[in-house]
């Protein structure tokens, strides 16, 4: 008897100890913080003629927009599956995600280009006008990364915005070093300096956005989880034959999901097989979201010395499997 339909569906709740509409109010407070200094820093930017200022007022407005999106991801994602999205809106928070780690690469490369500017042609600055708005920055900025660590930083969403701000505050910590310099030495090209350690705090934090949700767009396996691994474990289970088909991925940040085509022995029990793997998958790897099509293996055709041979050719099942193939026992990958 196959058992083609025992199909493993399992929905367990993602949550996270913060609420949806806790993290909205958090970011939103961040968001108020920083745009209200945003104007104040570029006025001042402006009249002390720093680049290094003005390289923070950008990525701030960059950290503003990450907020924005955020927010507006945050609301697409809460939205129900319907019609041909089957899963809803959830990627849109990767989306947000991706779209950060790219103003932070494109501002760190117009920054960059700024910055080696004035190193070779340095203008004068108001040091002690950099100085005050840099630690006045660095207040706001404690403000808004205490606001977004209270939110849920385990969705990439919310960690690309807290990123943004984060990296911002180490920026403004060069930049108020970089005035201290200028007003000790008169030394002007520490202001240009400062802004490329802040094009570098850019990049990196642009690249591990850029590289996180790109592999959740390519449906590769959440870091962390071995497909192979996985699939030797399966194949291991009690009746098990082999396993293949076998796939990982993210549907968004903290929602892993696997599917799989198991094979169970001729008279096993369909029903407890795919029980136990279920399990298994959630006490060993967390993975709650399963879809496994369980079929018992066929038996071939006797032998010529009178032994039975187990295949993975079920009936109405493809005969060229999607990836590796596990089986019960020591193998090779």
């Amino acid at each position: 008897m196959s058992a083609s339909d025992a199909h493993g569906h399992g929905h367990a709740g993602h949550t996270h100890g913060v609420s949806a509409g806790a993290d909205r109010r958090w970011l939103s407070m961040a968001l108020a913080l920083i745009s209200v200094f945003i104007v104040v820093e570029t006025a001042i930017a402006v009249l002390a003629g720093s680049l290094a200022l003005l390289s923070d007022a950008a990525h701030m407005l960059t950290d503003a927009i990450s907020i924005v999106l955020a927010l507006v991801a945050m609301r697409l994602s809460a939205r129900p599956a319907r019609g041909g999205y089957t899963f809803g809106l959830k990627r849109a928070e990767i989306l947000s995600a991706h779209a950060n780690g790219l103003t932070l690469i494109l501002a760190a490369g117009w920054l960059g280009y700024e910055a080696v500017r004035r190193l070779l042609d340095p203008p004068e600055v108001t040091g002690w006008m950099v100085v005050a708005t840099a630690l006045v920055g660095i207040v706001v900025n404690l403000l808004a990364t205490w606001c977004l660590s209270r939110a849920n930083r385990s969705s990439l969403n919310v960690e690309g915005a807290y990123q943004h701000i984060l990296n911002d505050l180490f920026a403004f910590i060069g930049t108020a070093v970089a005035g201290f310099v200028v007003l000790v030495t008169g030394y002007a090209r520490a202001d240009a300096i400062a802004t490329l350690v802040v094009v570098g705090l850019m990049l990196k934090a642009g690249y591990g956005l850029l590289r996180d949700s790109g592999r959740i767009f390519l449906e590769a396996a959440p870091v962390g989880l071995d497909p192979d691994e996985v699939g030797d474990e399966l194949a291991a289970a009690e009746s098990v034959t082999e396993v293949h088909d076998l796939h990982i991925w993210t549907i968004t940040s903290g929602e892993p999901a696997l599917s799989a085509h198991v094979l169970v022995e001729p008279g096993g029990d369909c029903h407890r097989v795919r029980r136990d793997l279920d399990r298994m998958l959630a006490e060993r790897h967390g993975l709650t979201h399963t879809t496994l099509q369980i079929d018992h293996a066929d038996r071939l055709p006797p032998m010529p010395a009178g032994a039975h041979a187990l295949t993975s050719v079920s009936a109405g099942h493809c005969r060229t499997s999607h990836g590796p193939v596990h089986h019960d026992g020591p193998h090779e990958h």
